[in-house]
């Protein structure tokens, strides 16, 4: 099938695929006069591929992981690779936990201001 044929029926942009393309994710067949071609199975691909972007992690993390993929084997290395962006997310994620709760005792004080916090009331 032809990129704007899979774009369709996986539910993503030609630029999406194209850019998979480019960073080694999607590998399309190459007609004579150069068109990208894809088998049934890159629906799959593209999907996994969405559904790993979604957990957050980078490309260069997913060709990393593909290969296993392809393999049907789950390595060491490749449980590292999860977990280390298991822990990365986590640490991501207290961080803007925290974030937040300096946000909220912002607008605490803004929406309270005593002399203690506002110049204005001394």
């Amino acid at each position: 099938m032809r990129i704007g044929d899979l774009a369709a029926r996986a539910g993503v942009s030609v630029r999406s695929l194209r850019y998979y393309g480019e960073q080694g994710l999607l590998l399309p067949d190459r007609t004579a006069s150069g068109q990208r071609t894809y088998d049934l199975q890159a629906v799959d691909r593209v999907l996994l591929v969405q559904q790993l972007y979604a957990a957050g992690l980078a490309s260069r993390t997913i060709a990393q992981l593909l290969p296993c993929v392809d393999a049907g084997v789950a390595t060491a290395e490749s449980a590292a690779l999860l977990v280390g962006e298991r822990d990365r997310i986590s640490s991501q994620i207290a961080q803007l936990q925290a974030a937040r709760d300096r946000l909220d005792d912002v607008i605490h004080i803004s929406e309270h201001p005593t002399p203690e916090h506002c110049p204005a009331l001394r």
